[in-house]
């Protein structure tokens, strides 16, 4: 029998370390938080790891860490849901926050790709506003590689920062998206409109199953959203067509009926 070799200690651990390529970084500095966000590349393709650093007030105050890490092809529906909750915190404006309501949830938004789960929460409490974006890991078969054997990872963006830190992620995705995030740009431009006190948004994206059109229904604080794929388009587009004609048909039958009705009428008097 040949000789066997086993792989021990720190080397193998080592030695996937170094086959990942250090691509880009940017820092956002928000209140007393510095976010790292460093793309990087592996043997399983280009990913997103993002470093929460809060520096205490005092000289001898403990320096905390958290992270959390997305694929690449994961970015774009972040930086998407980043600008829902911007516009969205613009829209509420400044106001106190009372006792009462003190760490609520004002918004929330979920993005699920394999088997990895965001949970995107705005919310508010005494000394403000903040973005909690929770990141959970299915445990099996892909838990372990670049997104580390944690189960469960949390960063806490304030407020105030949204803006720089999508334009930040906007930037990266730019110089360094995948094939899924390269295929956006050639996508139709999303879309809107708003009717009442809804807002609909249109959202053309793909993944690795193929394009899809994200319909999104709004109204504060509540979101409703289904997900059309490519092939059935057609057949969404005809129905809504027939069903819109039948509409205008019945509402003009009913239409001549009371014209037809008040002329009855009038003959009558």
């Amino acid at each position: 029998m040949g000789d066997r070799f086993v792989l021990v200690g720190g080397y193998g651990s080592q030695q996937q370390t170094n086959d990942i390529q250090e691509l880009a970084s940017k820092r956002v500095d928000i209140q007393k938080k510095r976010f790292y966000l460093d793309v990087k590349q592996s043997i399983r393709g280009r990913f997103l790891k993002i470093a929460e650093v809060w520096i205490g007030r005092g000289r001898h105050d403990n320096i905390r860490k958290s992270k959390l890490t997305l694929s690449m092809s994961m970015a774009p529906a972040l930086r998407y849901c980043l600008g829902d909750f911007i516009d969205y915190y613009a829209r509420i404006g400044l106001r106190g926050v009372s006792d009462d309501h003190a760490h609520r949830v004002l918004k929330s938004e979920f993005i699920e790709r394999d088997n990895r789960k965001y949970f995107l929460d705005l919310k508010e409490n005494q000394r403000g506003r903040f973005l909690r974006i929770r990141q959970t890991v299915s445990k099996g078969h892909g838990t372990m590689g670049y997104y580390g054997q944690g189960i469960e990872q949390t960063i806490v963006l304030p407020a105030q920062g949204l803006i720089e830190f999508r334009d930040a992620l906007s930037q990266l995705i730019e110089d360094y998206g995948d094939e899924d995030s390269e295929n956006r740009g050639r996508l139709p431009e999303a879309a809107s409109f708003r009717v009442d006190n809804k807002r609909f948004y249109f959202d053309v994206g793909s993944n690795r199953y193929g394009v899809f059109l994200k319909i999104s229904e709004v109204r504060q604080p509540y979101r409703n959203t289904i997900t059309v794929p490519l092939k059935a388009w057609a057949r969404f587009g005809e129905n809504f067509i027939r069903y819109e004609e039948e509409m205008r048909r019945i509402f003009s039958c009913h239409k001549e009926k009371r014209t037809d009705g008040r002329q009855d009428s009038e003959e009558q008097d």
